[in-house]
């Protein structure tokens, strides 16, 4: 179960003060699009949810096999590419917004045991929940409803 996420607009035109339970950071814009750029812009928060979540469930699997996985780095980029080169290509569009993930394991890991965790990464619930549909239901709450 997830804690929930309080995103509350900062002191400055972009500046987004959000909570996690204790936990306390900054989101922005770059400067070039008016921001202060005190913080990731919303894109890099989700390559950021994504990667961590890759990373940990590669961490995850190894260590319950025993494999010598040394270190894991997922490097990520959001991109509109070709269609065709996507997991989800379909034939109306030649071109679509996609996130390109590069995984790096480290160790004395046998070509099976890195092609099976690259299959693990891809399988990682953020992973899974931005390859499916999704519903998000916004509400528009008061001051009263302790949310706004």
């Amino acid at each position: 179960m997830t804690r929930p996420v309080i995103v509350k607009g900062g002191e400055a035109r972009y500046v987004q003060d959000i909570s996690v339970g204790h936990h306390l950071f900054q989101a922005d814009e770059p400067f070039d699009v008016g921001g202060r750029d005190v913080g990731p812009n919303p894109f890099e928060l989700l390559l950021a949810a994504l990667g961590t979540c890759t990373s940990i469930t590669v961490r995850m699997y190894a260590d319950r096999k025993g494999w010598p996985l040394e270190d894991v780095q997922v490097r990520l980029a959001y991109a509109t590419v070709q269609a065709e080169d996507c997991d989800t290509h379909n034939n109306e569009a030649e071109f679509v917004d996609g996130i390109q993930e590069e995984l790096i394991v480290v160790g004395d890991l046998s070509e099976d045991q890195r092609s099976r965790l690259a299959e693990i990464a891809a399988r990682c619930p953020v992973h899974r929940t931005l390859g499916s549909p999704i519903s998000i239901c916004t509400r528009l709450a008061t001051q009263a409803d302790g949310r706004s």
